[in-house]
């Protein structure tokens, strides 16, 4: 091999840094004249920085200490001797998880059979090869090794191999008595195939109930498949039983749970189902027009009224059902008028002294605690009590995470058809999304699925197409120091800065920063941009 030259870069010169070659390697000038020795600690440390590009002159030193040369030396040659032994072949090749070894600067030494079997990728490709090389050339797309060189401390993370397969990584170092890694061992497994028998087994738990309700006769009531799961079950249950009477239904839960949706459900259920479903968000209109809504006008009731007055959506759901959503939200007077409709059967229009009957049932529900509005004198407790037969406690859709998944299945298919579309999710995403809170619920789920249907360019929707807010599903260990929580600030910004401006320019630009320190930050922290033209 040729001696190393102060012109030549950190990367040209990993090679002359071999397992078994020495620790301290002499630098010549072009006149073969000496200039300094290169260690093996300095070209680490450049790795580390991503100074990949620097020429080696700038980490030469004079002279070295010949004792801790010796003692690194030994050190790496004990374990080097294990590695190559055909005992430490066996010993990894028969473990069933896939094995990755590499050196102090991220240079492959071995691959067991395990690995080859997970990833596809063969010994011969990657022997020898630095980490960073395979992430260039687009073989894997980050490196656990390259990250645990850098935070000298175990890592974990998810990777995507060329096959598009994702696999969980596991890196842990073998440290020097200085405390200098020598080696990194990573630990693989494959993730695709665990989290497939995951939602094999998911969906084995769940069943889906289809809702019988001469759907095709009645499509006004946007009634598509229920999903039953464990936390609804029970729900579903006491619907069936309580929809074969006319007892008064109050839904409690947070707003998106499907209380809309379990109202139709017994009101599909009941001796009502052949006559009209009307539903009323009493929290969607300001509560002056509520009255009007609810009870109807008679001509001329006030200013802007129609001429020939309104029916009411009450007298409009005459021997049908009446669903009031938000209920917690009717204004004290009208709970007065809706009382006597509840207790008596009867009401009278806006503008009119003459009592009309109606048989109507009613279903109400709320995201708030009637019980305390109550005892807060904001809504009338006769009325709560003739409301508050029977009770459903809806619980959110992160207390039901087995439904998640035929959830997405449900809207990808309602919004393929409605846009013409033929888009699929891949396991990855479905496992991410079972993993986000939902703080909006079943109704932010549909909103989601929507989006990715009108927004994404491909067939195939994953991770990388959600939004960046869900983009950190996953909670973060708390960095543990000042310098590893900066280097985290960046990696989010940097990252975020060019998901949305596509080029290290327009990032560099968007940051305030040059184009060449954004450059030399991604390499630092291993981030790199698909298709950009150089």
């Amino acid at each position: 091999m040729h001696p190393l030259r102060p012109s030549m870069t950190v990367e040209e010169a990993v090679a002359h840094f071999s397992p078994g070659s020495a620790e301290v390697q002499e630098v010549y000038n072009e006149e073969d004249e000496f200039v300094g020795y290169l260690t093996v600690e300095s070209i680490s440390l450049a790795m580390q920085r991503g100074e990949l590009t620097r020429p080696i002159l700038e980490f030469v030193v004079p002279e070295v200490s010949l004792q801790d040369q010796e003692h690194q030396t030994s050190s790496r040659s004990q374990l080097h001797a294990f590695f190559q032994s055909p005992i430490s072949g066996i010993i990894f090749n028969s473990l069933y998880d896939g094995v990755y070894i590499t050196d102090d600067v991220g240079i492959t030494l071995f691959i067991n059979q395990a690995y080859q079997r997970i990833t596809g990728i063969s010994e011969e490709e990657v022997k020898g090869v630095h980490m960073e090389a395979l992430i260039k050339q687009g073989i894997i797309s980050v490196s656990a090794s390259l990250e645990t060189i850098r935070t000298k401390r175990p890592v974990t993370l998810i990777q995507t191999i060329r096959n598009g397969r994702k696999i969980i990584v596991s890196a842990t170092p073998v440290l020097a008595p200085n405390k200098e890694i020598l080696y990194v061992i990573s630990s693989v497994r494959d993730i695709t195939e665990l989290i497939r028998l995951k939602h094999e087994l998911d969906s084995q738990k769940l069943r889906r109930q289809s809702l019988k309700e001469d759907a095709l006769e009645r499509p006004a009531l946007g009634q598509g498949n229920i999903v039953v799961g464990p936390a609804t079950k029970s729900l579903f249950q006491l619907a069936e039983k309580v929809a074969k009477t006319d007892a008064k239904v109050l839904l409690q839960g947070e707003t998106g749970v499907g209380k809309s949706m379990i109202a139709k459900y017994i009101h599909s259920r009941s001796a009502r189902s052949k006559e009209t479903f009307m539903e009323l968000n009493c929290a969607a209109i300001p509560g002056h027009l509520v009255e009007a809504e609810l009870f109807g006008y008679e001509p001329g009731s006030f200013t802007g009224a129609l001429k020939s007055g309104k029916v009411g959506i009450l007298e409009s759901a005459h021997r049908g059902t009446l669903f009031l959503d938000e209920i917690g939200d009717l204004p004290l007077e009208l709970q007065v008028k809706l009382l006597k409709v509840v207790e008596e059967s009867q009401f009278m229009r806006v503008g009119s002294t003459e009592v009309r009957h109606v048989d109507v049932r009613i279903i109400t529900a709320t995201h708030r605690d009637l019980a305390t509005l109550v005892r807060e004198g904001l809504f009338r407790e006769d009325l709560y009590y003739r409301l508050n037969i029977v009770t459903f406690e809806v619980p959110p859709l992160r207390n039901r995470k087995e439904e998640i998944v035929p959830l997405l299945e449900t809207y990808l298919g309602k919004f393929n058809e409605k846009y013409q579309e033929n888009k699929t999710m891949t396991l990855e995403c479905y496992e991410w999304l079972t993993n986000y809170q939902w703080p909006g619920n079943i109704r932010e789920l549909a909103n989601l699925v929507e989006r990715l249907v009108v927004t994404t360019y491909h067939d195939s929707i994953d991770v990388g197409d959600l939004p960046s807010f869900l983009q950190q599903v996953f909670p973060a260990s708390e960095p543990a120091s000042l310098k590893e929580a900066v280097a985290r600030l960046e990696r989010t910004m940097i990252t975020n800065a060019i998901h949305a401006h596509g080029t290290t320019r327009a990032a560099a630009e968007a940051l305030g920063i040059s184009q060449s320190a954004i450059v030399q930050k991604m390499k630092k922290l291993h981030l790199r941009v698909e298709n950009e033209s150089r």
